[in-house]
């Protein structure tokens, strides 16, 4: 049964909300199907992330809307126009990819220039220079016009990428993992700043990436994408707080998973019956029958960390503790559980002396924090 995510959010059907649509767009390269009947709306002024594994269809869907993939069925849509057809060129669409195929004979004025320098008819050059010079301030590179490729470093050759992007004034700003090369500070810098950019320009910015931190920092909005499909779509919270599925939960920010079979409980709660026999409790994220298969999710930081046991508290070895700045990642092993990790805020930990592996505790957890997931 097709997903309820894969579908054009209600709230953004109106053709004018719209900057770009895809309606069952499928594209088969051979017996492989890439992308399957994807059917969504992307808004305009929004930061959208298509996020997933390798081969889970984010790219051909990217590549879709820049015009380097023609749908095997399906259409995409630009502006209302349906853009099949229509070469990578001639659509108001820029992309920055992951190498960001900079020309390295060429100075970063003259790279960032050279879409305006394919135009017909030629814009004037005075123009030119003040669009790129604009472009250039607005990427917090003033001054580097003249400057080679090969003399920037690997943040600086990203703005360039960008700047060369947003100088052309694209409706559409599409991102093939631009950030996958630069180290994790440097990533980190560059998520704020094209949040900013996003924001100041208010084009459309679409991501691609593998990176969950990537996407849930910087997107209004991001579709979790599994077989070439969506298989979930909402903001960063919705997903993290309420997702549909173990698939979901466990793609989206850390989860331990508590495996069992389902049983109703009181006023819409669920159980879960472990094969030990444990019963434990928490929400109902999707209708479930009983007896299904079904897994109990609970967020690491959800987990309370005690020397001393207190109601319902499960007892557990200190394996391993990771210290983490404002946090410390704690590995606890459960006899009939197995392995749960355990995020402790440095001033809980503090309350609690600290623990050190091989240290016997206990965890325990609020039931409205757990959350039961259909197994998929």
């Amino acid at each position: 049964m097709q997903s309820p995510f894969n579908e054009i959010d209600p709230g953004a059907r109106d053709s004018n909300s719209l900057i770009a649509e895809f309606r069952e767009a499928t594209k088969r390269y051979g017996d492989v199907l890439a992308a399957d009947a994807l059917s969504f709306g992307i808004r305009r002024g929004e930061f959208l992330s298509f996020l997933g594994p390798s081969g889970c269809g984010k790219t051909t869907a990217l590549r879709m809307l820049a015009g380097f993939e023609v749908p095997t069925s399906g259409i995409v849509l630009l502006d209302g126009q349906r853009v099949n057809e229509v070469p990578a060129y001639r659509r108001p669409v820029n992309m920055v990819f992951q190498h960001y195929a900079l020309f390295p004979h060429l100075s970063v004025a003259e790279n960032i220039a050279y879409g305006l320098l394919q135009r017909r008819p030629r814009p004037d050059r005075a123009d030119v220079a003040r669009k790129v010079d604009r472009a250039l301030e607005m990427v917090r590179l003033p001054g580097f016009g003249p400057r080679r490729i090969w003399e920037m470093s690997g943040g600086q050759q990203q703005r360039v990428a960008l700047a060369r992007a947003i100088v052309n004034e694209p409706k559409l700003l599409l991102l093939d993992e631009p950030l996958a090369a630069l180290d994790r500070k440097l990533r980190r810098e560059m998520q704020i700043e094209l949040q900013t950019l996003q924001r100041q320009l208010g084009i459309t910015f679409v991501l691609v990436t593998h990176d969950q931190e990537e996407a849930l920092s910087m997107s209004d909005r991001i579709c979790i994408m599994r077989g070439g499909k969506i298989v979930q779509s909402g903001s960063p919270n919705a997903l993290y707080d309420e997702p549909i599925s173990r698939y979901v939960a466990d793609f989206v920010g850390k989860s331990n998973f508590i495996e069992g079979v389902f049983s109703h409980g009181p006023d819409g709660t669920g159980r879960i019956l472990t094969p030990s026999g444990q019963l434990f409790e928490g929400r109902v994220s999707q209708p479930l029958a009983p007896n299904a298969k079904a897994s109990l999710s609970i967020r690491p930081e959800q987990i309370e960390l005690t020397h001393v046991s207190r109601g319902g508290a499960e007892q557990v070895t200190v394996i391993n503790r990771i210290f983490l700045g404002e946090h410390t990642e704690y590995l606890v092993r459960h006899a009939a559980l197995g392995d749960l990790l355990v995020l402790v805020a440095r001033q809980a930990e503090a309350s609690e002396g600290g623990f050190a592996p091989g240290d016997t505790a206990f965890i325990g957890w609020a039931k409205s924090t757990a959350l039961i997931l259909v197994q998929d």
